[in-house]
């Protein structure tokens, strides 16, 4: 990130702090949110869940077990870096060693060595770290492809993209089918209950809603880790700190 991109990001934090200070229940853009929303699903029956369900169908879990594992360990640098930036030195170091660990002897993070040591994931990113600097969480967004944010979490979403080593690593291109293989990987282990959403609510907009909520309230508060590959609610989790 250049000094006046960041600089430009640090101005933006009190104006956030200001304007967005609403609760959980705020979708003052529920119009534009079901347009969204509407068009998403349109995206995702004709091209992101028939993609994610070819790679189901033709990888055996146990591969796709470790994808996944090394998927879930690219991200373990932007973790540190939040960590770190939200005080939180601990589990700075621990996504410092478990991506150290799992890319060397979990060759590549193929393998998840560090949790058997333990080293719990916990993932941490750029939104939860603008909410612990108590920058307010301002109305529910549904974004294009990605799906359900507010306006704390967009603003980290871009943010992110800058403070990820990766992204200085690697060339556009390659970051770009990165960021598609991992979304392939996300989808596909989410596929079940994103299903059962549709089969069982009367109101798949307003459960997915409330599902986001729910579970970025725990993530940020840090009573359990594992968010991206479940939809059950918080109080299904035993607490972990």
């Amino acid at each position: 990130m250049t000094k006046t991109k960041f600089l430009a990001l640090v101005l933006l934090f009190p104006m956030l702090a200001a304007c967005s200070g609403k609760t959980a229940e705020d979708d003052s853009l529920e119009s534009f949110n079901r347009g969204m929303f509407a068009f998403n699903e349109v995206i995702d029956n004709i091209l992101i869940k028939p993609v994610a369900t070819g790679y189901r169908f033709i990888t055996p879990e146990p591969i796709r077990d470790r994808i996944g594992n090394a998927s879930d360990n690219l991200a373990e640098p932007l973790s540190m870096v939040n960590a770190f930036l939200q005080g939180d030195f601990d589990h700075g170091m621990v996504s410092f060693w478990r991506f150290i660990i799992n890319s060397t002897i979990g060759i590549g993070g193929l393998h998840d060595v560090a949790t058997t040591a333990g080293l719990k994931e916990r993932r941490e990113d750029f939104g939860q770290t603008l909410a612990v600097w108590g920058v307010g969480e301002g109305p529910y967004i549904v974004l294009p492809i990605l799906g359900s944010s507010n306006l704390r979490d967009t603003t980290g979403v871009v943010a992110g993209w800058y403070m990820d080593p990766f992204t200085y690593i690697l060339d556009t291109n390659d970051r770009i089918w990165l960021a598609v293989g991992q979304g392939v990987v996300e989808r596909e282990r989410l596929i079940d209950p994103i299903d059962d959403i549709y089969e069982t609510s009367l109101d798949p907009y307003a459960t997915f809603r409330s599902v986001y909520e729910q579970l970025r309230a725990a993530q940020i508060e840090n009573r359990y880790s594992d968010l991206d590959k479940s939809t059950q609610a918080p109080s299904e989790y035993e607490e972990k700190k």
